[in-house]
């Protein structure tokens, strides 16, 4: 059987080690007798599991203890508004960097809560870039960036300063593939079906002191002091989501941590970024300095071409690599489940089709 490779920017690839523990705990979870899935979160087994993903992840990234870990649902969609429900300051404009797509949509949610201050942006390049020395206004309720945009391949390869001001970051498509300094932020947020485990779940590292600060009367599920004090278990959470989150962790773990996976990563995407820098056919158009570890657009000189390769790299077992909707060409997502392997294979494809096209010139 061919061996395939999925390169989707999300749900994307679980670690083969993770699927088949979660294999077995699908059908009888630790020899209860029950299904994970079936398990109450109010039991033994499962706050086992949900104190275990909380406690590996803190090692996974040093989260210090003056930090809260959140496993909850809606996506990070829903963290674009929940962080100015909760962040937001009588007389203080939030401040964005915007960087793309997703900082549009949460730029776009933020102006529903209160006043916004855009302090820079990249849409005068097509998002190719990320902007650099910007000042942030000391009386900003907070900054919010988007860390890694997952569309346009860029990311911010050095965290902002901002002082007192609270930094919040959408890490979704990047989290725990690089190591950094929480203590630099006051909230991180992170949809999980990119490098954590299967969608439904979202992760939110807040520092407490900025938990319980909201004003005005908020839907009780939209406040982080709720969760903060509910340690996650409020309502129902999404059980299994949690449960295969902590077997990515633990896998994590076992590869030496996020250090040992960074280094990983930076391998993969330099297999498909020097092939690209020397192609004649194959393009990326991303400034080199903000270039995306995870993420990796790439485009041909025509969409007939694109649409070639898309065929012959599906035929090949190479799969999702379809561009969003929004940008079009293709994209390698390489996450931190996706193998040296799979990203070696999809070099050795596209040198074979490039040669197989070689009257076409440069994008």
């Amino acid at each position: 059987m061919m061996t395939v490779y999925n390169f989707s920017a999300g749900p994307s690839v679980l670690p083969e080690a993770v699927l088949a523990r979660a294999a077995i705990g699908l059908r009888d979870y630790d020899g209860c007798g029950m299904s994970v899935m079936e398990l109450s979160h109010r039991s033994k087994q499962f706050r086992q599991i949900i104190e275990r993903a909380e406690a590996a992840l803190r090692r996974l990234m040093r989260i210090p203890d003056e930090y809260s870990v959140l496993f909850l649902q809606g996506g990070a969609s829903t963290q674009f508004a929940m962080v100015p429900m909760n962040l937001s300051r009588p007389g203080a404009a939030a401040a964005y960097i915007n960087t793309g797509n997703w900082s549009e949509r949460a730029i776009a949610e933020g102006r529903l809560f209160g006043p916004v201050d855009v302090i820079a942006s990249s849409a005068d390049k097509n998002f190719r870039y990320i902007p650099r020395g910007c000042r942030v206004p000391p009386d900003a309720a907070y900054l919010h960036i988007t860390s890694n945009n997952t569309l346009e391949g860029t990311r911010f390869a050095d965290i902002p300063e901002t002082g007192p001001v609270p930094l919040v970051a959408d890490m979704s498509s990047e989290i725990l593939s690089r190591e950094i300094d929480i203590t630099k932020f006051g909230l991180i947020y992170a949809g999980a079906q990119k490098n954590i485990g299967p969608a439904g779940l979202t992760a939110v590292i807040v520092r407490t002191d900025l938990v319980g600060r909201q004003t005005g009367n908020l839907p009780t599920m939209m406040r982080y002091d709720v969760h903060c004090e509910a340690r996650s278990l409020y309502n129902t959470p999404p059980c299994y989501a949690i449960y295969v989150a902590g077997l990515v962790f633990e896998w994590l773990e076992q590869l030496g941590g996020v250090a040992a996976v960074a280094e990983l990563n930076e391998a993969k995407a330099r297999v498909l970024y020097d092939f690209l820098d020397e192609s004649r056919l194959f393009g990326n158009s991303v400034e080199r300095p903000d270039r995306s570890i995870m993420n990796v657009p790439f485009t041909t000189p025509s969409d007939e071409l694109n649409e070639k390769f898309l065929a012959a790299a599906e035929a090949d077992g190479l799969l999702t690599l379809r561009g969003h909707r929004l940008v079009g060409g293709m994209r390698a997502s390489i996450y931190n489940a996706m193998p040296l392997a799979g990203v070696q294979r999809l070099v050795e494809m596209m040198h074979q089709f490039e040669q197989e096209n070689s009257g076409s010139s440069h994008v």
